[in-house]
């Protein structure tokens, strides 16, 4: 007599259970975290002025009220964006996308590697390993580094976190002209045919066998994905995005009006080359910047300089630059420094005329 097994509708009636206890679950959690997110400015009012004894209307109080407004406020968006593009990246992988680009021709696999740069797990660290991989397997330099520049600067985080602080049109406009950064800059670099200015080692390492087998995940399993994808980013970015909220609340509360507005207004030509200047020494990410994105903007200064600002800090920080000299030869890295400047300083300037 052979084994007793579980008759298939008895195992899709379990199935179907699991899936609307999660269904459940799901809609009750996106139920408190709005009815959370809701009570923030109430809550943060109370804490300044009711809890604290901050004057109402203070410097100090238009800081602390910033403060613990934002913090929370920054990071349950954080948590919802994160936890949601982890679901999605659980559809890919850096393989898939390596083979997917892999004898893309040039301008339409600049496009496509832009795209994916999106929604594809990206951060300053693995930018070398990335670089190789694309390189060895095919991926032309060009297209390799359209993703390079999208995946740090036009990420999901980015453009929730834009979303939620500034709007739909703030995060519209930063996602098409960073895409159109990405795009360009990466066909102009391909144009000027550079390849020999990747370093020695690189050219001459195998190409990565790459393993296009499906991977079989059920959605309990992309849950956990996406679980893991809010423990692995928040806990990275965390510090730097209290560090960018304090930036923000300084100058939200102490900074007058008139002084930003003169610094990083429209009327002054030198505002965008200022404002890239001082964004490539700083070392950030885009859950790190935005709250001092908000701040600036908040305080009259151009949305072409901020932008211009934070697509500096994130796509040309000095770190990064550091961490691709491992692959890149001084030129190379020269020209793609002058090439997204010159795209970073082109989006400040006509936002700047047109808003």
């Amino acid at each position: 007599m052979g084994p007793e097994t579980t008759p298939p509708i008895q195992n899709g009636g379990k199935i179907n259970k699991i899936m609307a206890l999660n269904f459940l679950m799901g809609a009750a959690g996106v139920y408190l975290w709005w009815s959370v997110y809701r009570a923030l400015p109430d809550f943060a009012s109370w804490l300044t002025y009711g809890l604290l004894p901050i004057k109402q209307g203070s410097h100090l109080g238009s800081s602390v009220e910033f403060f613990l407004y934002d913090t929370p406020k920054v990071m349950m968006l954080l948590f919802l964006v994160v936890f949601g593009v982890g679901i999605l990246r659980s559809f890919f992988t850096p393989e898939k996308t390596r083979a997917f680009l892999s004898g893309k021709s040039e301008f339409a696999g600049n496009i496509l590697a832009a795209l994916l740069g999106i929604v594809t797990p990206f951060c300053s660290c693995s930018a070398v390993p990335l670089f190789i991989g694309f390189v060895t397997a095919g991926v032309p330099l060009g297209v390799t580094f359209s993703f390079l520049i999208a995946a740090p600067m036009v990420n999901e985080i980015a453009l929730g976190l834009l979303y939620g602080l500034l709007g739909w049109k703030v995060a519209a406009i930063y996602m098409g002209t960073g895409l159109f950064i990405a795009i360009s800059a990466g066909w102009i670099i391909g144009r000027l045919k550079l390849e020999g200015h990747i370093e020695d080692w690189v050219t001459q390492t195998d190409a990565p066998a790459i393993n296009m087998e499906e991977e079989k995940l059920t959605w309990n399993d992309r849950i956990v994905y996406g679980w893991d994808a809010v423990k692995e980013i928040i806990g990275k970015v965390w510090i730097y995005v209290i560090l960018g909220i304090a930036v923000g609340a300084g100058i939200h509360g102490f900074v007058p009006e008139g002084i930003m507005a003169s610094i990083m207004g429209k009327d002054s030509w030198w505002s965008v080359p200022l404002s890239v200047l001082i964004g490539i020494p700083m070392y950030s990410n885009a859950a790190g910047i935005i709250p001092v994105v908000e701040a600036l903007l908040g305080k009259g200064a151009a949305l072409g300089t901020v932008l211009a600002f934070m697509m500096s800090v994130i796509a040309l920080s000095l770190p990064e630059m550091v961490i691709l000299r491992k692959v890149l030869k001084p030129k190379l890295i020269a020209v793609f420094i002058g090439v997204v400047a010159c795209g970073i300083l082109s989006v400040g300037y006509l936002f700047n005329m047109i808003i």
